[in-house]
């Protein structure tokens, strides 16, 4: 599996998690930090006894931050020069289009969660457009997923994992540094996925996959679209998810409480069309594997919506509903005002 950190740079400490000493560690850790539930995070396991998700380091991260100032300052600076409404909305279309059918249901209810199958070359093709979204390959956001999934589940966590105000902070954290652990588990990746050429390469080359849509771009409106169609789409795509994920962990409604974990989701209502159903994640806490987000008929859920015109279209199928999976005891439902 290609590495998931940039070799030959050392990243730059930027907030020390609080750990001074072995002593002080095992103070601040607590008796509840080890604590998780079995097997829900399957890709994390626990090296030894002192696996956990409190200690560690923020760390600024190179490429991910440069990645991000590169495309918002060429957004910034360029769009205010190539302004036109037909390239707004050409790159709103394309931005729905890789957020919903790329980063929501490929990355995201697929290949992390396997929430419902599909022909391999469906697969393909949804997962490269979520990593045109901007985020990373497909392995390093398993990853980036799966940590912060594994390290939530437990009774305590280190707060780079908690979206915990104020809201600038942990934009900057989640835009522009990563989490070291002191005691990581050790991520293994499904061997379906991990020996994959075709997913390998995604990863190796994910930057390099915005070139065939900026020549497409290119074609189409010049550099005009090249400006709206990438580095305003990708921006936008960084910040807000971010922002989703800041929102869905502090404020919005809950129907469902997952017992022993550090974080829980929130619903928010507000932002279920803009986030192709994302923003469910009261609901996703609570039935990760889910197809579908939007569990009410009144909570508007894009992706699910798209999944069910696949399906129909005979291109996908066994899409998964809480109904579907196995019970866990933890789920509470919270009981409506």
């Amino acid at each position: 599996m290609p590495s998931l950190h940039t070799p030959g740079i050392r990243p730059v400490k930027f907030e020390r998690a609080g750990v001074r000493s072995a002593a002080m560690a095992n103070s601040r850790r607590g008796p509840d930090c080890g604590r998780h539930v079995v097997n829900e995070v399957p890709r994390m396991r626990p090296r030894s006894s002192q696996t956990n998700p409190c200690e560690g380091t923020v760390v600024w991260s190179p490429f991910k931050s440069l990645w991000f100032t590169a495309h918002a300052l060429v957004a910034v600076i360029g769009a205010r020069f190539t302004f036109h409404w037909d390239a707004v909305a050409f790159g709103g279309a394309l931005t729905v289009f890789t957020l919903c059918l790329g980063h929501s249901i490929g990355l995201h209810r697929l290949l992390i969660h396997r929430s419902f199958e599909c022909p391999r070359w469906l697969e393909y093709t949804l997962v490269h457009l979520g990593t045109v979204v901007g985020m990373g390959g497909p392995m390093r956001m398993l990853y980036a997923h799966d940590i912060r999934d594994w390290a939530q589940r437990h009774a305590a966590c280190h707060p780079f994992f908690t979206d915990r105000p104020p809201l600038w902070r942990d934009l900057a954290r989640q835009l522009h540094c990563e989490m070291r652990l002191a005691h990581p588990p050790q991520f293994v990746i499904e061997p379906r996925v991990a020996r994959d050429s075709v997913y390998r390469l995604m990863q190796q080359t994910w930057m390099l996959q915005q070139v065939p849509w900026a020549l497409l771009c290119y074609a189409i409106g010049g550099w005009t679209f090249v400006v709206w169609g990438i580095s305003v789409r990708v921006t936008l795509s960084l910040i807000g998810h971010s922002l989703v994920g800041y929102l869905a962990h502090n404020v919005g409604q809950r129907d469902w409480h997952v017992e022993g974990h550090a974080v829980q989701g929130f619903n928010v209502p507000g932002l279920s069309l803009v986030t192709m159903g994302e923003a469910w994640h009261n609901n996703h806490h609570a039935f990760p594997g889910s197809a579908r987000l939007g569990l009410r008929a009144t909570q508007f859920d894009p992706g699910w919506w798209a999944l069910v015109t696949l399906r129909a279209m005979g291109l996908v199928w066994n899409l998964k509903q809480p109904e579907d999976l196995p019970p866990r005891e933890e789920v509470r439902a919270v009981p409506r005002a």
